[in-house]
């Protein structure tokens, strides 16, 4: 075998390593500890809360989340699914004032259904419906985890059930922060926005943004003024 053979199997060799290095990198981006920050935000945070401080069980636990629900595909909504699933948290919302439990009730519940319609399990597998969307909608899935307690919380009888601390405030708040992934799943389903996003593109799609302002009416609905909320 002469020389010039030998170089040019060598240096195929070693761009064949070099892919193959840069394909595990790629593929294990999100699941190391950097790339788990990135993913979920403040939902680490709380897993290693979670765990005591202790950042690998943590990170072994989002990373078995991103292998069972990472690959998962969002179903898009009809316009008249969407429009449907904006009535009735607006519902929600103004039903808020006189049942705060019973609106909470129904936004958890109304949650559910909407990311099972979105394509991730069933919101009769609350904890597993809860880690699917954590890997996808890390920012906002707290306000979910909020709406679906706040219903056992139980308003201060003592007072008029409206103060500072008091369970219909606990719920006010929980269902402020769930209007978030509300938003977020109402909203046209990523890969149909015309562009694939990556982790640095923050902003949302024009389309994302209209629909948003929908969900969310006209800023804070006055449903939401905690002087109007009564105790239930």
């Amino acid at each position: 075998m002469s020389t010039g053979v030998m170089i040019a199997l060598i240096v195929i060799v070693v761009a064949v390593v070099a892919v193959a290095v840069a394909l595990a990198l790629r593929a294990r981006g999100p699941r190391s500890g950097g790339g788990l920050k990135r993913r979920f935000g403040p939902e680490y945070d709380r897993v290693v809360a979670g765990h005591d401080g202790d950042v690998q069980a943590a990170e072994r636990e989002l990373t078995e989340r991103v292998e069972r629900h990472g690959g998962l595909r969002e179903r898009p909504l009809e316009p008249a699914e969407r429009e449907q699933y904006e009535a009735r948290w607006t519902a929600v919302q103004e039903r808020f004032v006189d049942s705060p439990r019973e609106a909470v009730a129904e936004a958890d519940r109304l949650l559910a259904e909407l990311a099972g319609a979105r394509g991730f399990p069933d919101g009769a597998q609350y904890e597993e419906q809860l880690a699917a969307l954590s890997v996808h909608h890390a920012d906002h899935v707290q306000g979910y985890r909020r709406v679906h307690g706040a219903g056992a919380v139980r308003t201060d009888t003592r007072g008029d059930g409206d103060g500072p601390g008091t369970g219909t405030e606990e719920m006010r708040e929980a269902l402020v922060e769930a209007r978030g992934l509300f938003a977020d799943l109402v909203a046209p389903a990523r890969h149909d926005t015309g562009r694939h996003r990556t982790d640095h593109d923050s902003g949302p799609t024009p389309d994302e943004r209209r629909t948003t302002a929908r969900s969310n009416g006209h800023g804070t609905p006055w449903a939401f003024n905690k002087r109007h909320a009564k105790g239930s």
